[in-house]
């Protein structure tokens, strides 16, 4: 697609990466079938091929609108049609120029700023475990839409103590450790029954994402460029990898390098950083062996729900059922729809909730044919989405192996 920069673009770094993108997009519409907003709203201009055609008006000179703006925000950024795009079109870098440009020109209502602006500020932020510990002690008074996000307290299990000569950094995350700390204390019980310690850098918080695509970018690359400087020690003395257990981290870290390739002072650590990074399925192939006559698989069927960061945004697809039920689990994936997004999509179901629970239930329809006993994710924003629409309970995947483990 041939896209003439309007002069206040020619040089800069984001007009010259959108065109390198746009230049790849021969517009075939093969994305608009594995959509989700297309798919809900059937409007050409809420799918990706509507989406790159407001992007490049807007690159060529046009003057956004309040429209534009809420076409590219109804955007899910999962990733879904990169997957579908026969030239390899990078749609997710491209719909963050996008808005980033599209949020320069077009002010925003009052209401949305304030609920952005805390979004953006609250979950990285130090008050966020409290504020979390007070919801959930009076979650059973909250209103329903303040409840969903407000998952039961859960105990955090014991932290392995075991020194091991095999070491792997691990991202506690932002909200993870207050909303279900559990998660990561499994995923250090599991990598130790493996020979494998997990070590915390302390000073190593939010991946960036919150900030980055709420159009902070700057102050997203700060958390980047913060997680490097606490994690390059470790690497230094040699980490063999950096752990992501909600994959919506992974996907973020994995592209540290290309967010921060025109840093001079960082560029080189942040594409070894990304080098180094790999999500939680990613080691299964290698935790099977040593885990095997560990294991006390559970009974019942376990229904798995792929987050659209693991198998579109880092391409990752099969590992998870193929290598649980190899110890001896029964994991299927839905048969019908199995490649679109649940609706979370980070903060998506807090500004877009009639979409995201639109999405959400019709997950739960498809998950809920197999009867499951449990339904596993990968990442904790699809985790609490999908558990405020069912009574089944929804997990990470590593508890289930984690429990069957301590069976033992």
């Amino acid at each position: 697609m041939q896209t003439h920069l309007a002069p206040e673009f020619k040089n800069t770094a984001d007009g010259q990466a959108a065109e390198a993108i746009l230049r790849k997009c021969v517009h075939c519409g093969f994305c608009t079938a594995t959509c989700p907003t297309y798919q809900l709203l059937g409007d050409e201009l809420d799918g990706p091929r509507g989406r790159i055609y407001l992007i490049k008006q807007v690159l060529e000179g046009q003057a956004p609108t309040r429209k534009t703006q809420l076409h590219l925000d109804r955007c899910l950024t999962c990733r879904n049609c990169e997957t579908t795009c026969p030239s390899g079109v990078q749609y997710g870098h491209l719909v963050d120029i996008g808005r980033k440009l599209v949020d320069e020109r077009v002010p925003r209502p009052a209401s949305e700023n304030v609920v952005r602006w805390a979004l953006k500020e609250g979950l990285p932020s130090p008050l966020f475990a409290p504020a979390m510990k007070l919801g959930q002690a009076v979650r059973g008074l909250l209103p329903a839409a303040l409840k969903n996000k407000v998952p039961a307290r859960q105990p955090a299990g014991r932290w392995p103590q075991r020194e091991h000569p095999r070491k792997m950094l691990m991202l506690a995350g932002c909200v993870q450790p207050a909303m279900m700390p559990n998660i990561n204390t499994a995923t250090a019980r599991v990598l130790d029954a493996a020979g494998i310690q997990t070590v915390v850098a302390a000073k190593a918080g939010c991946c960036g994402a919150v900030k980055f695509h709420l159009n902070d970018q700057d102050g997203g690359k700060a958390e980047m460029r913060r997680n490097i400087d606490a994690w390059w020690p470790h690497v230094e003395a040699g980490a063999e990898a950096i752990v992501m257990n909600a994959s919506g981290c992974g996907v973020t870290v994995k592209e540290y390098g290309y967010h921060l390739q025109d840093d001079p002072a960082y560029a080189a650590k942040a594409a070894r950083i990304s080098e180094l990074t790999r999500d939680l399925s990613e080691l299964l192939p290698e935790l099977v062996a040593p885990l095997r006559a560990r294991v006390t698989a559970q009974a019942g069927q376990i229904a798995f729900h792929p987050p659209c960061t693991l198998q579109h945004g880092q391409q990752l697809r099969g590992g998870v059922e193929q290598h649980l039920g190899a110890l001896g689990f029964d994991v299927k994936v839905a048969s019908c729809e199995a490649h679109l997004c649940c609706g979370s999509a980070g903060t998506y179901s807090v500004l877009n909730p009639e979409i995201a629970f639109q999405l959400r239930d019709r997950k739960l329809a498809n998950l809920g044919e197999m009867a499951p006993e449990v339904i596993v994710s990968a990442n904790i924003g699809c985790i609490t989405h999908l558990q405020s629409g069912t009574a089944t309970p929804v997990r990470h995947w590593v508890e289930v192996l984690d429990e069957a483990l301590s069976n033992k």
